[in-house]
């Protein structure tokens, strides 16, 4: 349910990665899943912009964003193209798919007890980013954020046999939920041991798309790395 308490300009930045790095890409017919779809609007605007003649198979938890989510694909008559399941990816059995996608949970905070729980992304923010890697999808697209121990994400990547095939970077200024002072206090001690980065209100979010290492394919790996730690 991610995206329905997110800025505009977040969800949109999502959408522009899933359209430049995954859609534009495929090979139609694709099968593609996404984790946390949420009310669905990235991926729906997306598809409304491009061509695709594949499947996007969603998993969203929160049954009001899933209802949400159906009530709009519905509208615009979406439905074989993106179907959205009420049920977490991780207990459910794994869909064969060329691609994952995700703007996972990405907040660091000391415990979930904060102003918005489902936002919770671990104690360094990368606990769930790390899973989704972990599934072992040949491709897998995720939002980076700089203040959520980058560095661990791209090192647990090259573990399960990734490369960095391509990324974007935007900068956002901290919000009303990496605002809170229980979070804020926390990503500051994250700085000081070198495991958040940011510059005064603002940080990086980046869209990554990890690919298993072929052969005489680029690894940008060190390049976003550079990005990720500047400020």
């Amino acid at each position: 349910m991610k995206d329905i308490f997110f800025c505009p300009e977040e969800s949109n930045f999502y959408s522009n990665c899933l359209e430049n790095l995954v859609l534009r890409s495929c090979q139609n017919p694709e099968s593609i899943v996404e984790f946390g779809s949420g009310d669905g609007s990235p991926v729906i605007n997306s598809l409304l912009r491009n061509k695709f003649d594949g499947v996007i198979q969603g998993f969203e938890l929160n049954t009001s964003a899933w209802k949400a989510a159906n009530l709009t694909i519905d509208e615009y008559n979406l439905t074989e193209k993106y179907i959205i399941n009420n049920a977490c990816l991780f207990k459910s059995d794994k869909p064969e798919a060329k691609y994952l996608v995700a703007n996972p949970p990405y907040l660091p905070a000391p415990d979930p007890d904060i102003y918005m729980p489902l936002l919770f992304g671990g104690i360094d923010g990368a606990t769930v980013t790390n899973n989704l890697l972990s599934l072992g999808y040949e491709n897998v697209l995720v939002l980076i954020s700089s203040y959520s121990n980058p560095n661990s994400t791209i090192e647990q990547a090259k573990d399960y046999g990734y490369i960095v095939n391509n990324f974007v970077v935007l900068p956002l200024k901290f919000g009303h939920y990496s605002s809170e002072p229980k979070v804020k206090k926390h990503i500051e001690e994250l700085r000081k041991q070198k495991m958040a980065f940011y510059s005064g209100d603002y940080y990086f979010l980046a869209g990554v798309l990890f690919s298993k290492c072929q052969t005489q394919q680029t690894d940008l790996s060190q390049e976003l790395a550079q990005v990720l730690t500047s400020l």
